[in-house]
């Protein structure tokens, strides 16, 4: 019977790597004891050498096989290794991978010792390989080394299931279909029964089938469908309704192997008129994400890479694109449970290699479609490598690797060329220019193709979420304007902003500090004020959004004074008090946000001169002539309180866990200070430890850390302390 076992502990790392630390008797105990996902180096948030993590590191794990599994196969699944990792069982070569971003299984059946310690050796080359994507040359972004995703040892009977491929069809009918592509292996010849069942979150059974199949020494796949379900609701952005598919295999009466997939019923399409989800029109808002975390780079866990999915789904986005390479199974997952639309591609920015590399990229393709197919989330295929150039051979080839595999998604390939060849289903284009062209001007084409801008703003303005209030706001108008002209172009199917967070990069490119300040957040998930413009359009019975543009100080603007004051909101009308004397009623802005479910509200009296007293402000925001919510900026703002607020207060033993606190230094109204850089010594006490430095200064006013559990159960406390002030101590638990 299937059994999995996490493989996360107890490994032993040291930052170089000799070849006899393959024997499997070789004395590590001078080795690191780490647990996954680990980096292999923990970096600076800023200002350090992208050198520092890319050398070559040697990780060992003892373990202990019963030998109740002799008659098993055993098989180590490793998530992810950058950049290339090579594997060794007792001293004997079992495997090796090429590429950090996708999923590898290596087969250590023959060489287990049972009852005995057994020794797995795994060396990982985390330099920049130019016979490895996405590398060959620069890249604006960085790919830290390690084992950074999790590992699990997977012991099978003598036929398993490999994977599964599983189809909805007939899905916007009353009677639905499921077709599941069932690969399995086996080293012997058999009969076997094939059960599949259906059943909804509460395990309900929806629908169940059995076939009985023949299998031979090798790789069998059969399709096996079941028809006639009945009362499916269907997987949507504000309803993801999600079901389980359970594969059992049985030979002699006897349970074998079991699979287990979470499906969604829906349709997806890309056409010269917009996209369409379960044949209802839908404009596509969303953001780009980089995977990548302070300190530790992508070495997150489970929990880390579903609240960016939740950042990202609160935010009020539809479609989240994964640049520039496949992401964590757990940030899928979670987009899958929330109804997050994801653009998945393969890794790369720019270049392209030679033949060589082209196959690892080709390999990329298979690996993410096989990992991921089965994700109702995942709308599109991106088989392109980002902004390349043309290569009609390549990617003939990328396509037909991803059709075959997968009839029921389109391609698309992330360019920024106008003109390019149109090898895809999908026109998918990075497009820079501060107004959205037409798409005929970009393609080339005489006739409209199915359309989407992946890309725009970003580095063409960079701004950091300690700029200057005028700065912040014409960041911000760059988004809304942009989604604006997009919903007024029906012929573009949506638009993916550059990008969700702030990120470490290459010294080639972004700021002299090694960060790329593109996001609508910095690196701790902390919004800009262009985070604002995107939550501005979500339902206000959802959440009411009252964002004012200012920081209400008459001498932050050039030429001083504060007009005019945009207001990102969801309200119908918006008023002004001044001192609690009414200024005025003031409404969105239909005329100029004409494709804008909720335009931005305008207020452009001249409320104060320079030299003026300044008073206390506060803006009111109706809807249906109900106040539901209210923003105040005091006249003299003072730094009150530091308030510390955690994501979780319950976390989980075993495998590492984590959550983020946000620190900020308040105003008596609450107001996070921007300007203030007060120095936060931090402490923590019980199972945990922090990630990166324990003294961190604010940056604009906040900051945001990360705590790591140790595996044991209790409860945690953090303190955190500045010079004027204690912060609240955050308690969490470790169950």
């Amino acid at each position: 019977m299937h059994k999995d076992i996490s493989f996360n502990n107890d490994w032993l790392y040291t930052a170089r790597f000799e070849e006899e630390f393959i024997e499997r008797n070789y004395d590590d105990s001078s080795f690191n004891n780490v647990m996954l996902p680990h980096a292999n180096k923990t970096i600076p948030y800023n200002y350090f050498d992208e050198k520092d993590y890319q050398f070559v590191s040697c990780y060992r794990k003892h373990f202990t096989i019963e030998d109740k599994y002799i008659k098993n196969g055993l098989f180590i699944d490793f998530e992810g290794v950058m950049t290339y990792a090579k594997c060794f069982v007792n001293g004997e070569y079992v495997g090796e991978h090429k590429g950090g971003y996708t999923p590898f299984s290596i087969d250590i059946t023959d060489k287990v010792l049972f009852n005995e310690d057994n020794v797995l050796t795994v060396m990982v080359d985390s330099t920049e390989r130019n016979d490895i994507p996405p590398f060959g040359h620069t890249i604006d972004y960085l790919c830290y080394g390690g084992i950074y995703r999790e590992v699990t040892l997977r012991i099978v009977d003598d036929i398993h299931i490999s994977h599964s491929f599983i189809r909805t069809e007939d899905v916007l009918s009353d009677n639905k279909t499921l077709e599941t592509d069932i690969y399995i292996s086996s080293k012997i010849s058999a009969d076997i029964i094939v059960e599949i069942k259906l059943l909804d979150e509460e395990n309900n059974v929806l629908g169940t089938i059995e076939k009985n199949i023949e299998v031979s020494i090798g790789d069998t796949v059969k399709t096996i469908s079941l028809n006639g379900l009945t009362n499916i609701k269907l997987w949507d952005i504000d309803s993801p309704n999600l079901y389980n598919v359970s594969i059992l295999l049985k030979k002699d009466n006897e349970v074998i192997d079991k699979r287990e997939e979470r499906i969604g019923f829906r349709t997806v399409e890309f056409t010269e008129n917009g996209f369409y989800l379960n044949n209802r029109h839908l404009n596509l808002v969303g953001l780009n994400r980089h995977q990548a975390f302070p300190y530790v780079g992508y070495a997150m866990p489970k929990r880390a890479q579903e609240k960016d999915a939740e950042i990202l789904k609160d935010l009020g986005l539809n479609i989240v694109r994964t640049s520039h390479y496949p992401q964590s199974r757990h940030f899928l997952n979670r987009c899958d449970e929330i109804g997050l639309l994801v653009l998945e591609e393969i890794p790369g920015w720019q270049h392209i290699g030679d033949e060589a590399w082209k196959e690892v990229a080709c390999e990329n393709v298979r690996e993410m479609i096989t990992r991921d197919y089965n994700h109702p989330s995942i709308i599109i295929w991106g088989v392109r490598i980002n902004e390349s150039r043309d290569d009609h051979d390549f990617y003939v080839k990328t396509n037909e690797i991803a059709h075959n595999l997968d009839i029921t998604r389109q391609t698309g390939g992330i360019r920024c060329i106008s003109d390019s060849e149109l090898l895809e289903d999908v026109y998918t284009m990075n497009d820079f220019d501060i107004h959205q062209r037409r798409q005929q001007s970009i393609t080339g084409l005489d006739h409209l193709v199915p359309y989407m801008v992946t890309e725009k703003i970003g580095h063409t303005y960079p701004t950091k979420r300690f700029d200057k209030e005028e700065r912040l706001i014409n960041h911000a108008n760059r988004h809304i304007n942009a989604h604006n002209e997009t919903y007024l172009d029906s012929t573009i199917s949506g638009l993916i902003c550059w990008c969700a967070f702030d990120y470490n990069t290459h010294y080639d490119f972004g700021s002299g500090d090694r960060i790329c300040y593109h996001g609508v957040m910095d690196m701790f998930r902390i919004p800009k004020l262009a985070a604002a413009t995107y939550r501005s359009q979500k339902d206000p019975e959802v959440e009411p959004v009252l964002e004012p543009a200012t920081i209400w100080a008459n001498g932050e603007r050039d030429g001083g004074g504060i007009s005019p004051i945009i207001v990102y909101t969801n309200c119908e009308k918006v008023e002004m008090y001044i001192e609690d004397k009414y200024i005025d009623c003031y409404l969105p802005d239909k005329e100029t946000y004409r494709g804008l479910v909720h335009p931005p509200v305008i207020i452009d009296a001249n409320v104060s001169t320079w030299g003026s007293s300044w008073g206390d402000v506060r803006f009111v925001g109706y809807v249906g002539n109900k106040e539901v919510i209210e923003k105040q900026f005091c006249k003299n703002p003072i730094a009150t309180e530091l308030i510390g607020i955690a994501d979780d207060d319950t976390l989980k033993s075993g495998d590492w866990d984590t959550t983020r606190i946000v620190y900020k230094c308040v105003d008596q109204k609450g107001n996070i200070l921007p300007f203030i850089n007060e120095f936060i010594e931090l402490d923590v006490e019980g199972p945990a430890e922090i990630i990166g430095p324990d003294k961190v200064s604010l940056i604009g006013g906040c900051i945001g850390i990360w705590i790591k559990t140790t595996g044991k159960k209790g409860e945690i406390i953090l303190k955190a302390r500045s010079s004027r002030f204690s912060a609240n101590d955050i308690k969490i638990t470790v169950e």
